[in-house]
């Protein structure tokens, strides 16, 4: 009898243990959201502890009421790996709880001000935060942007012959005609591509094909294009991929003429070029506004980054979190600037608006602004270029044109791009 009783408190004991620690960590997400643990489970999860804290301890009770009764038939090495087991799957639950829910805060905000700016995953943080806690934590984090409109006078296209800095130097050391030059960098470990195009009248923008129907890869934009390099451009509507990425935000201009004319809701302004090859960041601007003004080619999104030479008031990383990023930005000589930050291949990081604001400042940008980022972050140039300088995989499939010399990375892991809506595309004259 006593052996038999021994048995039960033993089972009772380990189911417990395995249980508990899960239920646990469980409950606790529950009393910060009920996002993700609805609150009949809420109330399934506390009972099912407190059973099974009882059941615990009336387990240890039974078990050394009658330890004497007959030694354990588990071997000595599978009673060590039981113990290791137990103890890391311990030791994780603990670790997750503190990394959600502890003192420091760096991994609350990544996963807040990340999760927070997607279109179609911010139930990632919702999961673990309320909404009370969501708000604090971007409120800690957001970007203030200049309230001036551009001052196109700033841009005065004249080409200086004296360096700078290093940095100067390395955007006008390049021989005579060259179209654009490429420049690697490394931001927080990731790839960076910096692209100077030296004409900004080569400049356009390209749409999909089936505008307000589906989105194109950057690469096919390229090639109806003929275009000697491509990024991303403005972010676009795709409610669970319904819409493929077909509709781009607010307003869409592509030589002088109007192709989308939404309202802006979060996209933040106009970012766009004039007649006379000036970048543009326009704050409440309608498109016939806009047009009337000379903008020939622009997007809608957000954040500016600089205007007029002042950098925004970026607090914490400005609310967007780490991730593959794209920029575009002008020098007071009329250079262009597209920037292109890798993200690793779990997408936990990459840039934010502090390291975008700073890498723009550091080549001398007078005006520029965040373009869409995440799976969307491309840069692509004829396939032959991209596969002899800069070693790019072109596994594109999508094309035999271009290719992207960057590393997108989607949802799922896997290191490919997307369908979007429109592209900043550089076309020889």
């Amino acid at each position: 009898m006593n052996k038999e009783k021994k048995k039960i408190g033993f089972k009772l004991i380990l189911l417990s243990s395995i249980l508990l620690p899960g239920l646990l960590t469980l409950l606790i997400i529950g009393i910060n959201t009920k996002y993700l643990i609805r609150v009949p489970f809420f109330i399934i999860i506390y009972f099912l502890i407190v059973f099974l804290m009882g059941a615990l301890i009336y387990g240890i009770y039974v078990f050394r009421k009658n330890k004497a009764a007959t030694k354990t038939r588990l071997k000595k090495g599978i009673k060590i790996l039981l113990s290791v087991i137990e103890s890391i799957y311990i030791v994780g639950c603990v670790s997750f709880l503190l990394l959600l829910y502890g003192p420091y805060n760096n991994f609350r905000t990544w996963l807040v001000t990340t999760a927070m700016q997607t279109m179609n995953h911010q139930y990632l943080c919702k999961w673990f935060y309320s909404n009370s806690q969501i708000n604090k934590v971007l409120s800690e984090n957001y970007v203030i942007e200049s309230g001036d409109s551009t001052d196109e006078d700033l841009i005065t296209h004249e080409k200086d012959k004296d360096y700078i800095d290093k940095y100067d130097k390395e955007i006008l050391d390049v021989k005579e005609g060259t179209k654009y030059k490429i420049i690697k960098l490394k931001v927080n470990g990731q790839n960076a591509y910096l692209a100077a195009i030296y004409d900004p009248s080569m400049v356009k923008l390209a749409v999909t094909q089936s505008l307000g129907e589906k989105g194109e890869y950057v690469t096919h934009m390229a090639e109806r294009n003929n275009a000697l390099l491509a990024i991303n451009g403005g972010g676009f509507y795709d409610p669970g991929n319904a819409t493929l990425g077909g509709t781009p935000n607010g307003i869409t201009i592509s030589n002088g003429k109007i192709m989308t004319n939404g309202e802006y809701g979060s996209t933040g302004g106009l970012i766009g070029f004039t007649k006379d090859n000036t970048l543009v960041l326009l704050k409440n601007i309608t498109a016939e506004e806009a047009i009337n003004r000379g903008v020939r080619d622009a997007v809608s999104w957000s954040p500016f980054l600089i205007v007029n030479g002042e950098p925004s008031f970026i607090k914490g990383n400005g609310g967007w979190g780490y991730a593959a990023r794209t920029a575009i930005g002008q020098r007071k000589d009329g250079i262009v600037l597209f920037l292109v930050v890798d993200s690793n291949s779990i997408r936990t990081s990459g840039a934010d608006m502090v390291d975008l604001t700073e890498i723009m400042q550091r080549y001398h940008a007078v005006n520029a602004a965040n373009l869409d980022g995440g799976t969307s972050s491309v840069m692509a140039l004829p396939k032959e270029i991209a596969q002899s300088e800069y070693n790019a995989p072109c596994t594109d499939y999508y094309t035999n044109y271009a290719c992207a010399i960057n590393d997108p990375i989607d949802s799922e892991g896997i290191h490919q791009t997307r369908f979007i809506a429109d592209a900043w595309i550089v076309v020889d004259k």
